[in-house]
């Protein structure tokens, strides 16, 4: 397995003979207006591409864990390929059908994806009124004969749907979108340096992999604060804090 981070939560992944393309966000610098109601007016996203994006337009599946526009936008659904197969939660397949793609693929439990399982798993993207304002997202586990496990867990925070997958499926890499984004008096709404912390005392055999920082107006945990929250832990070791573009070699 080898996971490259692109930008914010969008991932290139190899696993179990199979490229997937999770959560394109193609947007070019700016393009978009800021997070309303974030304290801040840049626009996002905050970051370029590390690379071209026709680096990214030609895996073998798509992943969607949710459709807010950090996580699937306009340019992702101009560019690729209307055939691709398209992964996502169920409820959300009219926008892919929308977009003009043909194969659609909404997963209630599990899937198969040629060699790969896939296991939906829950989350709360915040809490209180502004988790349910949110509306429903969705993490992923993918299982391969000769692979480690993997958990995708979306945008949550930390809670006890994650730790029920945790628990469950006991994956050796669990990717977390951090960056503890919130709005103007609100609790975050994907986790912060504290809940990145309990998922790695929580999932002792776990590696850690935190993405989802420094690309939206509204995510106000940046790499630099996260490293400097899990030294004073002591988990720094047990967390990677890639940079765009970085790949993380999981063999």
């Amino acid at each position: 397995m080898k996971i490259q981070l692109v930008r914010h939560a969008t991932l290139w992944i190899e696993y179990g003979g199979h490229t997937f393309l999770v959560d394109p966000m193609f947007s070019d610098t700016g393009a978009n207006p800021p997070i309303m109601n974030s304290g801040n007016e840049r626009r996002n996203p905050l970051l370029p591409l590390p690379d071209k994006m026709q680096n990214w337009i030609n895996p073998d599946v798509i992943l969607v864990t949710h459709l807010h526009l950090d996580h699937w936008d306009a340019p992702a659904a101009q560019i690729l390929a209307k055939s691709l197969p398209v992964l996502c939660q169920p409820g959300d397949s009219g926008a892919f059908t929308e977009a003009g793609f043909t194969d659609i693929r909404e997963i209630g439990e599990s899937a198969e994806f040629g060699s790969v399982t896939l296991y939906r798993t829950g989350g709360q993207h915040g809490t209180g009124e502004i988790g349910a304002r949110m509306g429903p997202v969705s993490g992923f586990v993918l299982q391969a004969e000769g692979e480690p496990a993997l958990y995708i867990a979306g945008d949550t925070i930390w809670c006890a749907e994650v730790q029920e997958a945790l628990d469950t499926f006991k994956p050796q890499v669990v990717v977390v979108n951090a960056g503890g984004a919130r709005f103007t008096g609100s609790d975050p709404i994907t986790m912060d340096a504290a809940d990145v912390a309990t998922v790695a005392v929580s999932a002792p055999g776990s590696r850690i992999v935190a993405v989802h920082m420094d690309a939206i107006n509204h995510c106000l945990v940046t790499r630099e604060l996260l490293r400097e929250h899990l030294a004073v832990a002591g988990l720094l070791s047990r967390v990677d804090i890639p940079e765009d573009g970085q790949w993380i070699d999981l063999e």
